[in-house]
């Protein structure tokens, strides 16, 4: 089987970040993909999420409250039973350090905010 025959369109994705418009922004791109979407408003209902309904990918934001994005992040990575889920973290801390604190945190993509729609659609296809 090549991966153009995999079926990725019943994929559960989880999108983290405590901005609501952020939320619905990134859920509004992946709209008509047909992802089964789920949102996270901070770093512990993240964690609670990726728990319950074990995720296919998670689009993680870095600052949130109560747990940070890297925190999440390396949480999910040193678990072997989540270590594969996907993490791909978007920012708008555009700074070299910002990026290589994900990398280091095992993120397996990232994105800089604002985001590009075509840029998170293809993203999110290539993780998944």
């Amino acid at each position: 089987m090549s991966s153009s025959d995999i079926d990725i369109s019943s994929s559960r994705v989880l999108i983290a970040d405590d901005i609501p418009q952020n939320r619905e922004l990134l859920e509004a791109y992946l709209a008509d993909e047909g992802y089964e979407i789920l949102m996270a408003n901070d770093g512990q209902q993240t964690m609670q999420m990726v728990d319950q309904h074990q995720p296919d990918l998670i689009l993680l934001d870095i600052m949130m409250p109560r747990m940070s994005g890297y925190e999440v992040c390396s949480q999910i990575k040193s678990d072997p039973a989540r270590r594969g889920i996907p993490v791909l973290i978007g920012t708008a801390l555009n700074e070299a350090r910002e990026i290589e604190k994900a990398v280091n945190a095992g993120c397996d993509d990232f994105l800089t905010k604002p985001v590009n729609r075509l840029e998170l659609r293809t993203r999110v296809r290539s993780l998944l």
